[in-house]
């Protein structure tokens, strides 16, 4: 049997849709009851049968940081997708993203090994891949991580899970990690994730910056997972992106897909650093969450070019164009548009 931590998040209800096509049994894990209506709603992008795919997945509700919870969901269970992750890159959130992305994975780690799975799959990020000092050099998964640079709050964490999965690799588990850049797919346009960009852009994002970061269709996310999981591939990990591409670019061509004006003004160092000290600044007086902070600026602006040669030549993989993928998701974000989402 199969199990999904985060299965109703972006990847998690993708990969579940994905796995539904296997003659295994799958189990996955949920938190809030609601969140079930986004997974049928990925499911009714692809088949008109999403309600009887929907009910051949056993539910348990449960937390990655509630051991008890953890233990009835692992009976008899042979692998373990592990998708469940907290995303923010507030500084202030900092306790929360350690305890479910760190003693979350622990907890996920240890009972692998007690209930001696055979194999997990670790969802954790470019985020937790070093930096080159060169920014023309591309990012390998032998990048050494800096501990000293300017990291978000978000990407020491996913960097502690890492350790945490590694550290059960030592201990006997086999397992495989993934490092997906930025994920483009539908059905969670209001999540605050990757897939609200769509209707940011939609709504006017009159800024834009030359950075440059990596992009990838959830729908290769979830292939290249399914497919090192069903390899002879261990203990090692992949980032998994299809371009990379300025920020820029990639409003322009979700803009065009959308058919709504393109951001005509660069945000410049200085407008970026007014920025996150205004947003700081309403956090304090308000209370408000953050929503620009120091590294976020730094993010939009710098130049980090990503390398998957490593999954490509290990399982001739290919992935789909992010133009293609733009366009498909931008697509299905204007017909839930019209009907009302």
């Amino acid at each position: 049997m199969i199990l999904v931590t985060g299965g109703t998040g972006l990847v998690g209800s993708h990969l579940l849709y994905k796995l539904l096509k296997t003659s295994n049994k799958i189990r996955a894990i949920y938190r809030r009851e609601h969140k079930l209506a986004l997974v049928k709603k990925v499911f009714s992008y692809y088949s008109a049968d999403y309600e009887s795919l929907f009910e051949q997945i056993e539910w348990v509700e449960a937390d990655i940081t509630d051991i008890p919870a953890l233990q009835r969901a692992f009976q008899d269970i042979d692998y373990v997708y592990h998708c469940a992750a907290f995303v923010s890159f507030e500084p202030d959130k900092y306790h929360v993203l350690r305890k479910i992305n760190i003693e979350g994975t622990a907890n996920v780690v240890n009972l692998c090994l007690s209930y001696q799975v055979k194999k997990l799959c670790y969802v954790s990020s470019i985020a937790a891949i070093g930096h080159q000092q060169n920014p023309q050099q591309l990012i390998t998964e032998d990048t050494n991580w800096n501990q000293d640079a300017d990291n978000s709050v978000y990407a020491i964490t996913k960097y502690g899970a890492e350790i945490e999965v590694w550290r059960g690799t030592q201990e006997g588990i086999d397992a495989v990690i993934i490092n997906p850049g930025i994920i483009i797919g539908p059905g969670f346009w209001n999540s605050g994730g990757s897939s609200s960009l769509i209707k940011k852009i939609y709504k006017g994002m009159p800024y834009y910056t030359h950075g440059v970061t990596a992009y990838v269709n959830v729908d290769d996310v979830v292939r290249a997972m399914v497919l090192l999981m069903q390899s002879l591939i261990k203990n090692e990990r992949f980032i998994v992106i299809s371009e990379n591409l300025s920020f820029k670019e990639f409003q322009q061509q979700t803009a065009l897909a959308l058919g709504v004006k393109p951001a005509s003004k660069e945000a410049t160092p200085l407008i970026l650093g007014l920025g996150w000290r205004l947003d700081w600044l309403s956090r304090l007086l308000t209370g408000k969450r953050r929503r620009l902070s120091r590294q976020m600026t730094r993010s939009a602006r710098s130049i980090t070019k990503y390398d998957a040669s490593k999954i490509k030549n290990a399982l001739d993989f290919k992935f789909k164009p992010m133009q293609v993928s733009i366009e498909d998701t931008c697509q299905l974000f204007l017909d839930d548009l019209k009907n009302g989402i």
